[in-house]
Parts: C-alpha cells; structure tokens; sequence
C-alpha cells in the first residue's frame, strides 16, 4: 500500500494535497479504495458549496456499498475531477494522481495542523 509523505490524512480515509497557497486536491487513500472495492459511480454535487470540516461533500458507490466523502477541512469546493464522471475505477487504479476527487479552496490552513501525517494514517489503520 502507498501512503505518500506530502500528504494530510483523515480517519475517514481521506486525503488532502496542498496544491498552492490554499488551494488543495481532496481524494480517499488507497487503503479506503481497497476496502472499498470495485468503483462504479461517485456523486459529487457540491461543487461551488462553502462547508464545513467533515461535512458530507459526496459519496463513493463500490459494487456493494455505498460511502459517504468528508471534507478534510473547511472551504469550497471548487471543482470535481470531471474524469470520474466516464472513470471512476480511477479512484481504484490511481487513488492518489488521476483519482483525485475534488479541488478545494482551504478557509483555514492551521486547521491542517488536525490532521495525521503518514506515520499516523499508518498506525490507524495497522500498517
């Protein structure tokens, strides 16, 4: 499994890639896709919303479940991976580069600080 070092990471599985200034990539770890199973639609219709850290911005469907997506941090949504929309096996192939899921504006970059780093993401999830 792949737990890259510049990344935040939730316990809801969730990653957080700061792109520049307090812009930043939203995806689900390779653990979460894993567990998850084969992806066959994600519903993001929050595009453009102010919300709030952990507030639902989405949900993931695998073959047997259905999953809700929380938002890492507060701020605005400001695009979903359009790619998803013909791809979401995406998520499952590439979780980290071409399945990302949304691209966010950040309303606090301390709120970071919240999250774990890979060492901790390891340990949360026994690896």
């Amino acid at each position: 499994m792949n737990f890259p070092a510049d990344l935040r990471y939730t316990e809801e599985h969730e990653w957080i890639k700061i792109e520049s200034d307090n812009t930043a990539l939203v995806g689900v770890t390779d653990f979460a896709q894993s567990e998850l199973g084969d992806i066959v639609f994600i519903e993001i219709e929050t595009e453009g919303e102010e919300l709030g850290a952990n507030d639902i911005f989405g949900t993931i469907e695998a073959v047997k479940t259905v999953s809700d997506l929380f938002l890492p941090v507060a701020g605005k949504v400001l695009e979903v991976n359009s790619a998803l929309a013909d791809e979401p096996e995406l998520v499952n192939n590439d979780p980290y580069e071409g399945g990302w899921l949304i691209r966010m504006e950040i309303a606090d970059l301390s709120s970071l600080d919240g999250l774990m780093d890979a060492e901790a993401y390891k340990s949360l999830i026994g690896h």
